[in-house]
């Protein structure tokens, strides 16, 4: 019965279009917090005045509120990815299921 399960859910043109979406959104994603990762350790490497010149009169760098930002970048590209992995992902695994459950994968 799981052979079956496993094989239909396989064959399921959902579950082919769950996997290359899935990929897709995660690898766009990825390549998204690695350019801004590192253009700012390659800033740090290459352009240290830059990022030490003050804000205005004050003793903050810009280098503090740049790195603040690659965080912050990360915490939104996170919750970017589970909006849409709680929406559309999750419906197309519930969709996957049932039709496996059917026994019909269209």
């Amino acid at each position: 019965m799981a052979e079956k399960t496993l094989s239909a859910v396989a064959e399921n043109p959902k579950y082919k279009e769950l996997i290359a979406k899935r990929t897709r959104f995660g690898w766009i994603l990825t390549a998204i917090m690695l350019i801004a990762y590192y253009g700012y350790v390659s800033l740090i490497a290459f352009d240290k005045a830059m990022l030490a010149k003050p804000i205005g009169s004050g003793v903050m760098s810009w280098g503090i509120p740049v790195g603040f930002g690659v965080i912050v970048l990360a915490v939104v590209l996170t919750g970017v990815y589970v909006m849409r992995a709680n929406g559309e992902f999750d419906r197309l695994t519930r969709e996957i299921v049932e039709d496996a459950e059917r026994g019909d994968a269209k």
